[in-house]
């Protein structure tokens, strides 16, 4: 295994004091709780099961916890979906010093955010890849492993991919670290969760999903009939590939899918771009 497992109680981050994990607390409680707050019917959330409210404030309490993202940062999103990250950002981040762009290739999602998020928060914006993907975008004009992303460099302090990595072959996902790499600042963080197989994950009884071999060495699938529904790969794989790209691991937190006990669902992977 190459990498170091961070199995610490991720509930706070060491630059995080009791009061400041206290009035976090109290935020995402309210975000919850907030009906004003923009959500689509649940009928047209197309990715992520689960309370859209409850699930948004969930991560927004790993975004700072584990993430150590702060209020008057730049954050790009990617995989934005139908806006479940940017909701509770929009109750986090500083409006007069902060900025968030999401990406995605469905656009109904992009559409639905631009219409109920944008309208309200103007430092909120999104913007339609059409990259392919066989099961959210299978007629997208632009090759997973030839994604360039439409921003500048060293634009961000905080790159987000919830749910993404879960979804992709290695090969997109080495070109996603190396965007991710020039569009983060020197010192800026990339926030993924993956599938970290380890040994003895695949015979554990209570692993949701319980994972079979992939066709190609070091990967695995939830369902073999549909591949990228949910896949893992073998621990150090993602780690390599952000190595690759430039990025230093900074922590691995494994998740409950697995069946240990754990904070988050799906393994967190901190990355960051070298000073």
């Amino acid at each position: 295994m190459n990498a170091q497992f961070d199995l610490t109680n991720a509930s706070r981050a060491p630059n995080l004091d009791p009061d400041a994990d206290a009035i976090l607390t109290h935020l995402m409680e309210r975000i919850t709780q907030d009906s004003s707050l923009p959500a689509p019917p649940p009928e047209n959330v197309f990715v992520g099961d689960g309370d859209y409210r409850a699930i948004g404030a969930e991560y927004l309490g790993h975004f700072v916890r584990i993430g150590e993202l702060q209020p008057s940062e730049s954050v790009l999103d990617i995989g934005c979906g139908i806006g479940r990250m940017a909701v509770p950002l929009t109750q986090y981040l500083d409006p007069e010093n902060a900025s968030y762009e999401g990406i995605d290739p469905v656009n109904a999602g992009i559409e639905w955010c631009v219409q109920n998020i944008t309208s309200s928060y103007p430092n909120f914006r999104f913007c339609r890849v059409d990259v392919a993907h066989e099961l959210y975008n299978p007629g997208g004009a632009i090759a997973g492993h030839e994604i360039v992303l439409p921003f500048s460099d060293a634009k961000f302090d905080f790159v987000t991919m919830v749910s993404v990595a879960t979804h992709l072959p290695e090969a997109e996902i080495s070109a996603y670290a190396r965007e991710i790499m020039r569009l983060l600042k020197p010192g800026g963080r990339l926030f993924m969760t993956a599938f970290v197989i380890a040994a003895g994950d695949p015979d554990r009884q209570t692993a949701r999903p319980r994972f079979t071999r992939g066709t190609k060495p070091g990967t695995w699938y939830g369902d073999p009939l549909a591949p990228l529904g949910a896949i893992g790969f073998d621990a150090g794989i993602i780690e390599h590939v952000l190595k690759k790209a430039g990025l230093q691991i900074r922590r691995l937190s494994l998740g409950h899918w697995r069946g240990i006990e754990s904070n988050h669902y799906q393994d967190v992977i901190i990355a960051v771009k070298p000073e």
